[in-house]
């Protein structure tokens, strides 16, 4: 208060610029007895300083703005160092002779710094001087494990260095609409005119493989990947929630070009439209934050996001602009169980690739879900490990363990039939190159009287509304 005291002694025809620090505690919680007065006074500076000269900056780490002070303020964000800011610090912090970085190496190292503060570039930066006397290729390791404790401090965003490729997955019309993207954020496709690719939404019941697929979609494109859990984007003090928002995207848009994933989406914003929402509209505010993002950006912010029950999705989510594409991820046909399976095995015992029949056992897991699959393997293992003397699981101890698993989709059949149908309805795409899966979905076209389908093959798989 005695700041605010001093400030308001200032003649009306004194230029003066007035700088608070450290009134972020006090401005979000405003309801307190002895924070109200201040949060008063503040509304009376700034009416009283529109018709003289000084101006009142509060600075602080993140935008709090109480509702008393909304009409009387303007939030000016900070953006985070750009690749040439970066490149700027490095080399002021470095001597020349100690920055034994060059060409690729160095974009590399700038590119691993994006996403960070000016403070803590230098803070590694020091560090790697202090502890080698020298900044190398080898520290793009040390800025990659910063960013990951930075970004986890953030208590939004996670960072990934996914190592799964395309050859762990077996949607192949998914694969195929990556692939054909893999260069579409080059400068030259820019210089072409290409957009940006905006994202696509993954829909399909749990343990098909759709966060699989994010995280291949990040391997395969080299970009890092952000996983946002959504559900940490409300806070329970006002305005936090929408400042939650703004620092998510200021981190994502300052890493970019990268892929940014929404994992369950429906689990977030599934009825948010409802009137019951219990929340004085918050939910509503940072939804809407999002999908305007989401329709607006200009980075180059790749988003795949998941759902499993879509139909509880608000409408003005899933319409063209917010995602390139929507694909719809079924349960594996044989091929794929036999791809599955021998993925898990070649990762697991990579000497005894040619001692399983993976025809039989994909025969012996139909309806089996990708995650269900690698967790029959665990089971013949734990079986196998647990003999006297232990030994190695075969094909029968497998065998075993499909038996005595019951699949999701026996439990879940409804939901799986209700998505099948949503994908007839809205044309979405299907993730797999499946004839059989095809024509299941032209038959519920053809029942519910939608219209005529598109259908050159199947990899070209799509309906028209």
């Amino acid at each position: 208060m005695p700041a605010l005291n001093r400030i308001g002694t200032i003649r009306e025809d004194e230029a003066v610029i007035c700088v608070l620090k450290d009134f972020n505690p006090t401005l979000r919680n405003p309801e307190r007895s002895d924070n109200y007065p201040v949060i008063r006074y503040l509304k009376t500076l700034a009416r009283q300083s529109r018709s003289s000269r000084k101006s009142i900056i509060l600075m602080g780490p993140e935008a709090v703005v109480p509702s008393d002070l909304r009409e009387e303020m303007v939030v000016c964000d900070f953006p985070l160092p750009s690749t040439s800011e970066i490149e700027r610090i490095i080399t002021s912090v470095i001597p020349p002779n100690l920055l034994q970085v060059s060409g690729l190496a160095l974009e590399q190292l700038i590119r691993a710094c994006q996403g960070l503060t000016r403070q803590r570039v230098e803070r590694i930066l020091v560090r790697a001087l202090a502890a080698k006397g020298k900044v190398s290729e080898g520290d793009i390791d040390l800025v990659l494990e910063e960013k990951k404790q930075y970004i986890r401090q953030t208590e939004i965003l996670e960072f990934y260095n996914p190592s799964e490729t395309l050859q762990n997955v077996g949607v192949e019309n998914l694969k195929a609409w990556i692939r054909e993207r893999r260069n579409s954020f080059s400068v030259q496709a820019h210089a072409y005119g290409l957009p940006s690719p905006k994202g696509i939404l993954l829909v399909g019941i749990q343990g098909t493989g759709k966060s699989l697929c994010a995280k291949t979609i990040a391997r395969e494109w080299r970009m890092p990947l952000l996983r946002l859990d959504v559900g940490r984007l409300f806070g329970g003090i006002v305005g936090e929630s929408e400042s939650r928002v703004r620092q998510m995207i200021q981190i994502a848009e300052a890493m970019a070009p990268c892929v940014l994933w929404i994992d369950e989406l429906d689990k977030a914003f599934g009825g948010v439209n409802s009137e019951f929402s219990g929340d004085s509209g918050t939910s509503k505010r940072v939804f809407g934050s999002l999908i305007t993002w989401m329709q607006e950006k200009t980075k180059p912010v790749f988003i795949v996001a998941t759902a499993n029950n879509v139909r509880i999705l608000p409408a003005e989510l899933l319409r063209k602009g917010r995602f390139d594409e929507i694909f719809f991820v079924n349960l594996p046909n044989q091929r794929e169980r036999e791809e599955i399976f021998q993925v898990h095995i070649q990762r697991l015992r990579p000497n005894r690739v040619r001692d399983f029949a993976y025809p039989e056992l994909a025969m012996a897991s139909e309806n089996f879900s990708g995650a269900e699959i690698e967790q029959t393997i665990y089971d013949a293992m734990h079986m196998a490990f647990n003999q006297d003397p232990p030994r190695e699981f075969t094909q029968e101890d497998i065998l075993g363990a499909i038996r005595q698993t019951v699949p999701l989709a026996a439990i879940a059949r409804d939901q799986i039939q209700d998505l099948k149908a949503w994908a007839a309805e809205s044309g979405a795409r299907t993730a797999s190159r499946d004839q059989h899966l095809v024509h299941e979905l032209q038959t519920l076209v053809q029942k519910r009287g939608l219209g005529p389908i598109e259908v050159d093959s199947p990899s070209s798989f799509k309906f028209s509304n």
